[in-house]
């Protein structure tokens, strides 16, 4: 792959030595959603997780990594970084805070570093998918590994999606 097609979470995995593979799909604008890309890619949605970034009521960002097909618990959210409230950022402000756009926000290479909470799930596969920072490219990548690259830790922070 020429590195004109990298992006910075495959470089920084790359400098870490971590090894990853990629998956591409055809995204839709209008369905820029984890279950979609899992179901053009074929696998299952709980092997696929999304990023959600979040602010607390001190105005920390926090960064959150789900399986597509659940939800993050603000309950449990609020338990994992301490804080006492806890709520998505708007989408307007996704880019400026992390560099990336809704439907490829990816957990590693963000503009600044904040902390990051992987669903506890993640360690129940040998390999899941998360953005690799643009739409259309997912990275296949260890759970260990991931939590490693985006020095993140493992929480229990899912819910059942709403049905």
């Amino acid at each position: 792959m020429s590195d004109a097609k990298k992006t910075n979470a495959m470089r920084i995995l790359e400098s870490m030595g971590i090894p990853f593979q990629t998956d591409r799909y055809e995204f839709d604008e209008d369905a820029l959603d984890a279950v979609t890309a899992a179901g053009k890619l074929g696998i299952e949605a709980g092997r696929v997780f999304k990023t959600i970034v979040m602010r607390t009521d001190e105005n920390e960002i926090c960064v959150f990594c789900v399986p597509a097909d659940r939800e993050v618990s603000l309950k449990k959210a609020r338990a994992a970084s301490g804080a006492r409230e806890i709520a998505p950022v708007k989408g307007h402000e996704l880019l400026a805070l992390t560099g990336y756009v809704r439907g490829g926000c990816s957990p590693i290479g963000m503009k600044k570093r904040y902390r990051v909470f992987i669903d506890e799930t993640a360690v129940l596969y040998d390999r899941v998918h998360v953005s690799a920072g643009l739409r259309g490219i997912q990275l296949v990548i260890s759970g260990d590994d991931l939590a490693r690259a985006a020095d993140a830790v493992f929480a229990d922070i899912a819910l059942e999606a709403a049905r």
